[in-house]
């Protein structure tokens, strides 16, 4: 499969490449990345020809837009695209002793504190603050982030959340779109029932799933992408290695989905592992070129924290993989049937 290959996202102008560069570990998503990595995996990563990239003022709570802008500055402009993300506010810690001693999120990142608005007025300075960050004057696509019950804690704030995006933030991504600023509005997607939740509100572009369509489990063909499929509405697959597992497979420390997988879970990887081996097919080949036999998916985007994970990523977009591995998939139970493959 050809990882630069360009997709269109659903009925928007904007082409992606296959493959692109998920930032958050260079936020220090969960190890601690030194500056000279940082900047070294980003120089590999171009000159290997990757020109998407994906970032948050989320991922170290700044970190990752100053990391991936400081980058991108120096590279011509007409030859990559570039995402990010609105719905935080940053601003300084009123007392920065106490908040560096009890932060727990990204406690390798920036020492700014946050809230959640998704106001007209919040998501434009979200926007602004973005630019900054970045030392960028524009942005290609640009997503409503981590409005979810699982980052609002209740439903209450939910929909307080939601109707706020609604009635004011909605209409702030409108105008940046109407006035060419970005060129696509997304939504980032961890959980089931989100994607659903927002379309019966919004008319968005696209969705950045993050989680519910990998190689491990795609729920998400119950309800989530017929509904997209519906209103020509596009994806991107983040998350591809379910946070860790399908990249290195079952070894101490790996993730499924952000937590320590269950002994079903890692016995359902093995399997999978298993039938990849017998097919000459390492499993995170296996596991990054999956999404992109969905018609709707554009792109997906695995992140890296050294030079090497980007060169692997591409020697796995490029892995030859016989049919016969997907149809094993399927008739052992490990893979839904109703899963787009070859």
């Amino acid at each position: 499969m050809d990882p630069f290959q360009q997709r269109q996202l659903g009925r928007t102008g904007v082409t992606l490449p296959q493959l692109g560069f998920g930032g958050a570990p260079l936020g220090n998503l969960f190890t601690a990345v030194s500056e000279a990595d940082a900047v070294a995996t980003m120089e590999t990563a171009w000159a290997e020809g990757v020109r998407y990239y994906d970032t948050s003022p989320w991922y170290g709570r700044g970190l990752s837009e100053r990391r991936v802008g400081s980058f991108l500055l120096n590279q011509p402009r007409e030859e990559f695209r570039l995402s990010t993300k609105v719905g935080r506010i940053f601003t300084a810690p009123a007392d920065p002793e106490a908040f560096a001693q009890t932060q727990r999120s990204w406690p390798q990142g920036l020492k700014f504190e946050h809230h959640y608005d998704y106001s007209y007025d919040g998501v434009m300075r979200s926007y602004e603050d973005s630019l900054q960050r970045l030392g960028m004057n524009r942005i290609d696509m640009l997503l409503i982030h981590d409005l979810d019950l699982a980052n609002m804690g209740s439903e209450a704030l939910l929909a307080a959340h939601l109707s706020q995006l609604a009635t004011g933030g909605m209409r702030a991504l409108q105008e940046l779109k109407a006035n060419g600023l970005i060129g696509a509005i997304g939504a980032g997607v961890n959980r089931l029932g989100t994607i659903p939740r927002f379309l019966d509100l919004l008319d968005l572009d696209f969705f950045l799933v993050a989680l519910p369509y990998t190689l491990a489990e795609q729920p998400v063909l119950d309800e989530e992408f017929p509904l997209c499929e519906e209103r020509g509405v596009g994806l991107i697959i983040g998350g591809v290695f379910a946070s860790g597992i399908l990249a290195t497979g079952v070894v101490p420390g790996a993730r499924y989905n952000y937590h320590e997988p269950s002994p079903a879970e890692s016995e359902h990887v093995r399997r999978i592992e298993a039938v990849c081996a017998r097919h000459g097919v390492p499993l995170a080949a296996a596991a990054l070129q999956f999404p992109l036999h969905h018609p709707l998916v554009a792109s997906v985007i695995p992140g890296a924290l050294h030079p090497t994970q980007v060169g692997r990523n591409i020697e796995s977009m490029r892995h030859p993989i016989p049919r016969a591995l997907w149809t094993e998939l399927k008739q052992d139970g490990l893979l839904r049937a109703d899963a787009p493959t070859p």
